[in-house]
């Protein structure tokens, strides 16, 4: 409610504007700022006046200082990259908005009224007020958790911009017209701007260790889930709890308690609008960073997110590949949050925690040729996607699997699943397996293509602190080959790269410049 009220405030000032555009009602304006002016005027001390000079010349500009550096390190420290854009476009809004307001309305400080202080530009709207207010709503919504502690940064923050505004009135170097005015632009741009792009239920500014990609299933957003499986799915849920949230980054994974007889559980993967906006950064970094790689046109709205994993699982399934069996998918908020509701592998646990034998290494092989023969890549095996159930190799997670995959790519899904597997074996075994599956030409071609970019980021993590170089490892096994060439530049990509690199360049230096100049208030 107060973000509605802050944005109708903001909606009313062009109406200010335009009467103080008209002479008549500019005169009024005018007369009750100079009102208040000369009350403040006629009860100066020499004492009061001298703790007001010391506020206004030598505290404000040191407050100033202190709001913005503190913000823009918060964000860096914490690797609140999306706060901080989100801070440094509002910064640039405040700023162009007063700038552009001020050189149209030419608006002097109040009349016949001695100013006591220092001023360097027109007097509406206030530059120090809004740049006051600026640097309080920034900290606050990066630095701050939402709940107890920001309410109290609120008050505080009232308090301090009420000191300001009673100095600056007294001083006279603001009108209080000028001050309202400053105020509701400082406040209300950031404001609505954080919670629009940044949502605290989205984006919640936590100090706990964490993803992003994890939302809290508690609440509000766990009833409603609780509804929705009764509802669509006709199941009574006992419980809903977050399930193997660190091999999960695009999603948030659950365990979920189902009534019966006896009681089961069943897995569901949440979808929310979080994760749609991490796809299309995900899959616009590797357009610039690695060039066209395959199948990475991005999803427009989450629904077709989550659809699209249900139709790879059903595509699993009917080519006989062992992965969970899909109940279908659940609405939670429409074109909002979606659940994917899976088969539960009662008992089953990461291939890093079973004994990696031959039985498990033909598996996996096998897993491997039965894709392929079936025209798939899953493009995303690591061991948390593996896991072992009663002695059987279960697959999971195929949200990136893609249908009728070029050579190169079905290849790294070999090459992936070899080094997964001589991870918790050795690659010699792995490789005096896998040539009975493969031809000693398709392994070699998987290796060619199979480097840093196509590996998980999970699997590169767990090969470096074992101090192991598989990939040296199995290239050591195989005759010498050249790499096959995956970066491709495209006239698309250029224009990605230019793009990207004109946008943050131009928020990096009109951030930076317009930083500057609101700190630099008088």
């Amino acid at each position: 409610m107060t973000g509605k009220w802050w944005l109708a405030t903001l909606l009313l000032l062009p109406l200010l504007w335009i009467l103080l555009r008209v002479d008549s009602a500019r005169v009024q304006i005018d007369v009750f700022d100079s009102a208040v002016a000369n009350w403040f005027a006629g009860n100066r001390t020499p004492g009061v006046t001298g703790v007001a000079k010391t506020l206004n010349q030598a505290v404000g500009p040191f407050a100033f200082a202190a709001l913005w550096y503190s913000t823009l390190l918060v964000c860096l420290v914490f690797r609140r990259f999306r706060h901080l854009l989100v801070y440094l476009a509002a910064v640039i809004v405040v700023d162009v908005t007063q700038a552009t307001v001020q050189s149209v309305l030419h608006r002097p400080r109040p009349l016949g009224v001695s100013t006591l202080g220092p001023w360097n530009d027109y007097a509406h709207p206030s530059r120090v007020a809004a740049a006051t207010c600026l640097g309080y709503v920034g900290l606050l919504y990066t630095a701050v958790p939402q709940g107890r502690f920001r309410q109290i940064g609120k008050w505080i923050a009232t308090g301090a911009v009420l000191v300001l505004v009673v100095v600056r009135l007294y001083l006279n170097v603001d009108g209080l017209t000028d001050l309202a005015a400053g105020i509701v632009i400082g406040v209300a741009v950031p404001l609505l701007a954080f919670r629009v792009l940044c949502p605290n239920e989205v984006f919640p500014v936590v100090y706990r260790r964490g993803r992003s990609a994890h939302l809290d299933v508690t609440g509000a957003r766990g009833e409603a889930i609780c509804s929705a499986l009764e509802s669509q799915l006709g199941v009574i849920v006992e419980s809903v709890e977050p399930f193997a949230l660190a091999g999960s980054a695009g999603s948030t994974p659950l365990r979920v308690l189902v009534k019966g007889d006896p009681d089961t559980y069943l897995f569901a993967k949440l979808y929310a609008g979080t994760h749609l906006r991490a796809d299309r950064w995900y899959k616009l970094g590797r357009t610039l960073m690695y060039g066209r790689l395959e199948a990475e046109a991005r999803f427009m709205t989450v629904r077709q997110l989550v659809q699209y994993e249900d139709y790879a699982l059903r595509l699993l399934k009917d080519a006989g590949i062992n992965c969970p069996g899909s109940f279908g998918i659940v609405e939670i908020t429409p074109e909002r949050e979606y659940l994917l509701v899976t088969e539960f592998a009662d008992g089953a646990h990461e291939i890093s925690d079973a004994d990696v034998g031959a039985d498990l290494i033909d598996q996996g092989l096998r897993l491997v040729r039965q894709l392929w023969e079936a025209g798939l890549a899953h493009r995303d095996i690591k061991p948390s996607n593996l896991l072992v159930q009663n002695g059987r190799l279960v697959l999971i997670d195929p949200a990136f699997t893609e249908v009728r995959p070029t050579p190169w790519r079905q290849g790294v899904d070999l090459a992936n699943m070899m080094l997964v597997l001589a991870l918790f074996s050795d690659a010699n075994s792995v490789y005096e397996r896998a040539v009975q599956y493969f031809t000693f030409e398709e392994i070699t071609e998987a290796f060619a293509a199979t480097r840093g970019l196509t590996m998980p980021s999970q699997l590169r993590h767990m090969m470096r602190p074992r101090g192991r170089d598989l990939h040296a490892e199995f290239c050591r096994l195989l005759p010498p080959f050249r790499p096959i060439r995956i970066q491709r530049w495209t006239m698309r990509r250029i224009m990605l790269t230019i793009a990207t690199v004109a946008v943050v360049g131009a928020i990096a230096i009109g951030g930076a410049a317009t930083w500057l100049a609101l700190g630099d208030v008088k």
